[in-house]
């Protein structure tokens, strides 16, 4: 790093900003002899910001007006069958939006100071129609991802324990779906997710996960497996116990899919210096190398297929 460069005062207002702009090019330029920016060119740089200004203001305005749609009342004497259509519609189009906008993570961020997380979590996660909640699972994720201090926020208020709740019960598989992306989201390189996640039991519900009927939970929920015990192996000894490798094979049985590559991947990482991961799959009564044989015969001639066994060593 550059001597002096962590003391560097940020610009507070556009005039600081043009300011930094004219200073930056002029330093890139080199040594040559600095001539004053025209005044033309200055007017130019400050219509140029103050766009930039304006619409990330818009974008904010935009995200309040989104909230006011979700916050209305719905205890409201109801009217027809086809206005309370529309008002759902007007919800799931304001959620959205609002995952559209929080993809730049200062969006994120003022959502966060405008409580509008507050309000997706109290009102649209337990919302009764299904593509609210889905919705309001995919606007947290977007919210979350790479972004510690929501992340924290989320935490602290309890999300991930909904969440988890959400992705093991709910009746829709699309909402199962979305709120284990959002788990994914608080958990994945984050130190304080990774302990909410195992104080409640999160390694169960990914293991049930896997049971499912939908192939997109399946495959997240072998994913993340996959990704946390590749991350945090210290905890190989907390999923053996739950008999992990036993589910595991029980999934390779089912018919080849996209999730058996993070099923091997999971396995693999399981005997990986591991005596009881390895002592687990040579069970008997699993008869684990045989299936692996009976499935690369039947995957001859699948190259892309039978690769995903071949790349793990099987």
């Amino acid at each position: 790093m550059a001597e002096g460069r962590g003391n560097r005062n940020h610009p507070r207002n556009l005039q600081g900003v043009l300011q930094m702009a004219v200073e930056a090019g002029s330093a890139s330029e080199g040594p040559a002899p600095r001539e004053p920016m025209t005044q033309e060119r200055i007017e130019f740089l400050r219509g140029a910001l103050a766009e930039v200004c304006k619409g990330q203001m818009d974008e904010v305005e935009q995200m309040k007006q989104c909230l006011e749609v979700l916050s209305r009342d719905e205890c409201r004497a109801r009217g027809s069958e086809e206005e309370e259509e529309e008002e759902e519609d007007e919800r799931e189009e304001a959620l959205e939006m609002l995952s559209e906008l929080c993809e730049n993570l200062d969006n994120a961020r003022d959502l966060m100071k405008l409580g509008g997380l507050d309000l997706c979590m109290s009102r649209c996660l337990c919302h009764s129609e299904a593509g609210i909640r889905w919705r309001a699972a995919h606007l947290i994720a977007s919210c979350a991802q790479n972004m510690p201090e929501v992340q924290f926020y989320l935490l602290n208020q309890g999300a991930l324990l909904t969440l988890l709740q959400l992705a093991d019960h709910d009746a829709n598989s699309t909402v199962r779906v979305k709120a284990l992306y959002a788990v994914s989201c608080l958990v994945r390189e984050q130190e304080a997710g990774l302990r909410d996640f195992l104080s409640h039991d999160g390694f169960s519900v990914l293991m049930r996960g896997m049971q499912s009927d939908s192939e997109k939970l399946r495959t997240k929920s072998a994913f993340l497996l996959l990704n946390l015990l590749t991350s945090h192996p210290e905890h190989k000894d907390t999923v053996l116990s739950m008999g992990m490798v036993q589910q595991l094979v029980s999934v390779l049985r089912s018919p080849h899919s996209s999730v058996h590559e993070h099923v091997l991947g999971a396995l693999c990482c399981l005997v990986e210096d591991s005596p009881r991961g390895v002592n687990d799959c040579r069970d008997a009564s699993l008869g684990l190398e045989e299936l692996l044989n009976q499935r690369v015969q039947d995957l001859k001639g699948r190259e892309e297929s039978l690769c995903v066994y071949e790349q793990h060593g099987w």
